[in-house]
């Protein structure tokens, strides 16, 4: 077979199965360029069964963070059902990942590339996995906080083992004196696992964001029968509303509804001003 033939027939085989150059290569090599055999030889591996599952939506999983020095690492990895996040090789899979993704500090190329205690990469053995539990499995999104200017907290909400559940949040937090005022690292991290801000500030909302709900807001309005002049007035004080729901400086404490964030801040702050430097917030499923 000329190399002409060969790189069409890798085509062919790609589109059919959606399995990857490198593998669809070997499998032509070992069925002598038969398309059908090669098919069968991809499936007999669980490759191209893999694959197919992969157009299918997966909104379950888990996220897992993993703690050391002052650092957290974060990872969300998902599957199609809950059911299958309860599953005993999944779950093994998560934490031996979240191991990784801590020494690759949120690399998702490095930890992909990365191989686990079989030996085997990372990529090859989300493939296995997912032939052998017959649900589509994705490694969507990582993050990693170093000990760099700034003490580091966690939470994990729906919890099912340490470091792992359905809601995890870190924040990095300047002004900690440890033994003094940390405990309220902590009580920041739930509540923005309760709360979900969009940003620290106001003005870090995304502005997009902003002009979206802003266009709702007056559409809205408008469509309820008021004046442009009277919904112009309106949208200014829903949209200012709205700014403060989701910044996490002016969003209300859920432990003292009487009170804001930016003033729990204040309260705890001892030889410096207690602030808030960076957070994540990641929940299973969440935009998917």
């Amino acid at each position: 077979m000329s190399n002409s033939d060969l790189l069409d027939n890798i085509k062919k085989l790609r589109e059919m199965t959606g399995v990857g150059f490198k593998d669809c290569k070997s499998a032509l090599d070992e069925t002598n360029g038969d398309l059908e055999k090669s098919i069968e030889f991809l499936r007999k591996k669980g490759i191209a069964k893999a694959s197919k599952k992969m157009t299918r939506t997966a909104s379950e999983g888990l996220v897992l963070t993993k703690e050391d020095s002052g650092q957290i690492s974060v990872i969300e990895i998902n599957s199609e059902t809950d059911f299958v996040a309860k599953n005993k090789d999944f779950i093994n899979f998560c934490k031996e990942l979240s191991e990784i993704n801590f020494s690759t500090k949120g690399d998702l190329n490095k930890l992909n590339n990365s191989k686990m205690a079989n030996g085997i990469f990372v990529k090859d053995n989300l493939v296995n996995l997912i032939a052998k539990i017959g649900e589509k499995i994705t490694i969507r999104r990582a993050n990693f906080f170093d000990n760099l200017n700034g003490s580091n907290f966690s939470y994990v909400h729906s919890s099912i083992d340490k470091g792992i559940g359905k809601i995890i949040s870190v924040v990095k937090l300047d002004g900690i004196t440890k033994g003094k005022n940390d405990d309220v690292g902590g009580k920041i991290a739930m509540h923005i696992a309760a709360s979900n801000p969009l940003a620290i500030t106001k003005e870090n909302i995304d502005k997009s964001i902003v002009d979206k709900e802003l266009e709702i807001i007056k559409a809205e309005i408008l469509n309820s029968g008021k004046p442009t002049e009277m919904a112009e007035k309106i949208s200014k004080g829903k949209i200012t509303k709205f700014l403060n729901e989701n910044s996490l400086l002016e969003q209300i404490w859920i432990m003292d509804p009487k009170k804001k964030v930016s003033e729990i801040l204040k309260e705890n702050s001892l030889e410096k001003p207690l602030q808030i430097l960076d957070f994540i917030r990641y929940k299973v499923g969440e935009g998917i």
